[in-house]
């Protein structure tokens, strides 16, 4: 009787500690998204905020700020993909709340068909909130053929509210930064952005 009650005692223990485990590991897939969108809506870690044309400042807004301008650096990378990638420009100087067009081109090295997907962060990391991009490639998986070069574009804005924040006023210059990794098993077509406007295609050749 006496070992009776002790093996369900130990299948009871070991039920409980399964379900424990289950349920840390649905945890952890759980908090991939939620830590994605904490970070978009906070600009924790210099996450950018994505946006559409709608919600960019008017003409009349931006004549207010009196042509306050920021300076804008750009900078590419890859890991562990076979491809070129960075960015048309190095630098440029903006109006706060103004929408601008930058591109990044990539060039395959590859002898096979690749896909790559890109992470971005914005440094100062307190600017992340305020760094809105309208379009971008980094949205959607991207696949080059062998050899292939393309410009890929970015529609973008520094939010006006950045001047009424004490801890980023004061920046007079931003990095947007993309890192391409490889993806095994691609999952959509390239090349297709959600902007609320106009598409702007990649500029392939």
């Amino acid at each position: 009787m006496n070992m009776l009650l002790a093996e369900r005692r130990h299948l009871r223990t070991g039920l409980m500690a399964a379900a424990i485990a289950v349920g840390m590991v649905g945890l952890a897939y759980a908090s991939v998204p939620l830590y994605r969108i904490f970070c978009q809506v906070t600009g924790f870690g210099g996450t950018t905020q994505k946006s559409d044309a709608a919600a960019a400042p008017t003409e009349e807004q931006i004549q207010a700020l009196a042509g306050r301008t920021i300076r804008v650096r750009f900078d590419g990378n890859v890991r562990n993909l076979p491809w070129q990638f960075a960015p048309s420009s190095k630098t440029v100087e903006v109006k706060i709340g103004q929408q601008n067009l930058a591109y990044y081109r990539a060039t395959s090295t590859s002898a096979v068909a690749t896909t790559g997907t890109a992470t971005f962060n914005v440094s100062p990391a307190n600017a992340g909130r305020y760094f809105n991009k309208i379009q971008c490639f980094c949205f959607n998986e991207q696949t080059l053929a062998p050899g292939q070069s393309v410009e890929m574009p970015v529609v973008w804005f520094v939010d006006p509210a950045i001047l009424d924040d004490p801890d980023a006023r004061n920046i007079d210059e931003i990095t947007l930064s993309y890192t391409f990794f490889p993806v095994e098993a691609p999952s959509r077509a390239p090349g297709i952005y959600a902007t609320g406007q106009a598409d702007i295609p990649a500029r392939r050749s």
